[in-house]
């Protein structure tokens, strides 16, 4: 026990009195008052007179101290130590003292004996009610073991900047990155044994062979590069989760069904995955229009669904079965302009839409209402009809309005266009060109790279978002497929490890099961963030905006 107590004194004292030991703060000088307040653990708190009180054993030398760690044997308590530190165990039989001296952060390093490289057995994302002492319990069976994470996390930062970098073991935040290293290394880090580890292998013992999981999307047809998009991220991700045994002996089987974007063709083929496939869950559909029509049966058979792609308000409304990765039009839309009109102090605008296409329809309300809540007042409105996109003559007349955007309720190639017509009209670059998400397809780029520079989109996800989830997902998706991902890969490669945790948390492949781990879901990693739904089952991360430059998209901050 006495061993256990100091070590436990040492690591912590240095914790607390250096900032991270990889930062090599100096040690403060022996006079100078110093305290930190206790992580919020399960350990008492100081009995400051008792300690002061307590004699100096006969024959002992009193020494001298800034601080006392008074302990029962079971609780320990501690103050920031400066020059030594009193450790007195109190039995009921035994009084022992125990005399530490706190070392520099050279010797830190070295007493505890960090390996070479650090291999972390478990990655942990910080939840909102998470601390230090907390996790320590849970994972090593001990409130005192967390300078074990603190360590080995800081350890890992210096390598992988994914991981935190914690400054003060009494503040972690949500989302943190941390490692939990195996009990022997940790034991390594603190100086004791953990004699109630509960450390180990938490991989799911109920999930054996194939989990049928339909996947029903726009395989052919004007459709068919989303769908590939699609299809490229899903197998990825089941490929990541089957080959890391994520599910133990359970394997994600795709069944691929092709909807072709026809609202009749995604009944059938829901059914079909429902009744006859016994599918636990569904992704998809690609359309809107289709999931308003094949989710209700789902619904009805709780069936969990996760659509990747239905932009429309609404289809979380079917029932509560129904999930999705993608944020709908309205909620990018009305980020877009917030942000918009924030930094570029927009009063007035002319929208522009595409009367043919249904989804760029529905959306002209959204923009129209979202533009008036904002106060910027819409000076004209263009449809394009019938595919005619000359509206050069339109714009030219409107330049006497003085507006200060342009709204492109418009498809991708039409987008890129009109912007063409207006620079060749010369209508002044001081100007914006807003869109939604539908400005993020290749065809936006074909006119030119240079011709559409500045015009601003709105989205969920961004190839060059620096996060290292997504920098490894880029990386992963280039070499697997030779081309960069786009969102609707992103999109439906975070659905599958969605389904994959609720799959692991759940133990189960009973449907209801899945669908209430779906729903209790805490924050999982992915390419656009770190990841959960939020009360209605929709995306809880924030879209972005982006600006064209010189063929491809920039982030804007």
């Amino acid at each position: 026990m006495m061993k256990k107590l100091a070590a436990i004194v040492i690591v912590f004292a240095l914790l607390l009195i250096l900032s991270p030991v990889y930062a090599q703060e100096e040690t403060p000088p022996a006079d100078s008052p110093a305290s930190e307040e206790v992580p919020p653990t399960e350990e008492a708190q100081p009995d400051q007179e008792a300690a002061e009180e307590t004699p100096t054993p006969e024959g002992e030398t009193p020494v001298e101290t800034d601080a006392a760690v008074v302990t029962d044997a079971a609780v320990i308590t501690e103050t920031v130590v400066i020059t030594e530190t009193v450790v007195i165990t109190e039995t009921a039989d035994v009084t022992e003292t125990a005399v530490v001296t706190p070392l520099s952060s050279e010797d830190f390093l070295v007493n505890i004996s960090l390996p070479d490289e650090i291999v972390c057995d478990l990655d942990v994302i910080v939840q909102r009610d998470d601390w230090l002492s907390k996790l320590s319990e849970k994972f090593y069976g001990d409130v005192l073991a967390f300078p074990a994470i603190f360590a080995a996390t800081n350890a890992k930062f210096t390598k992988d900047n994914t991981y935190a970098f914690i400054e003060d073991p009494d503040l972690i935040e949500p989302g943190w990155k941390l490692c939990m290293v195996g009990v022997a290394v940790a034991e390594q880090i603190l100086g004791f044994d953990l004699e109630s580890a509960p450390l180990g292998d938490d991989t799911p013992q109920n999930l054996d062979g194939a989990i049928k999981v339909g996947a029903a999307y726009a395989l052919t047809g004007p459709l068919a590069g989303q769908g590939q998009s699609i299809r490229n991220g899903i197998a990825m991700a089941a490929k990541e989760v089957n080959d890391s045994a994520f599910l133990g002996a359970g394997v994600l089987e795709i069944i691929w069904e092709d909807t072709a974007g026809d609202k009749g063709q995604a009944i059938n083929v829901f059914n079909k995955l429902i009744n006859e496939d016994q599918a636990v869950a569904i992704f998809g559909p690609t359309l809107s229009r289709s999931a308003f029509v094949a989710a209700p049966l789902a619904q009805q058979a709780s069936v969990p669904v996760i659509g990747t792609s239905n932009t429309a308000d609404g289809i979380t409304d079917i029932g509560n079965y129904i999930f999705r990765t993608n944020l709908s039009e309205r909620a990018i839309i009305r980020h877009t302009i917030e942000r918009v009109k924030a930094l570029y102090n927009l009063e007035k605008a002319i929208v522009i839409y595409d009367n043919n296409d249904p989804f760029t329809k529905s959306n002209l309300n959204v923009f129209e209402q979202i533009l008036s809540e904002q106060g910027i007042e819409v000076v004209a409105t263009v449809a394009l009809t019938n595919n005619n996109t000359d509206v050069a003559a339109q714009l030219g007349e409107f330049q006497s309005l003085d507006p200060d955007a342009i709204v492109l309720n418009v498809l991708g190639s039409e987008a890129a266009g009109i912007i063409l017509q207006a620079r060749q009209l010369g209508i002044s670059e001081e100007i914006r060109f807003i869109g939604g998400s539908s400005f993020n397809s290749s065809a936006f780029f074909e006119l030119g790279d240079t011709v559409i520079n500045g015009a601003i989109s709105g989205a969920a996800w961004n190839v060059n978002i620096v996060s290292g989830s997504n920098r490894q997902f880029v990386a992963d998706y280039e070499a697997e497929y030779g081309s960069r991902p786009d969102q609707f890969a992103a999109q439906s490669y975070t659905a599958v490890w969605a389904l994959a945790t609720a799959l692991r948390n759940a133990d189960s492949t009973d449907r209801a099961a899945i669908r209430d781990a779906l729903d209790a879901m805490d924050l999982i990693e992915s390419p656009l963030g770190l990841f959960t739904f939020n009360d209605d089952r929709t995306p809880n991360h924030l879209p972005i905006i982006q600006a064209a430059d010189n063929g491809a998209f920039v982030v804007i901050q």
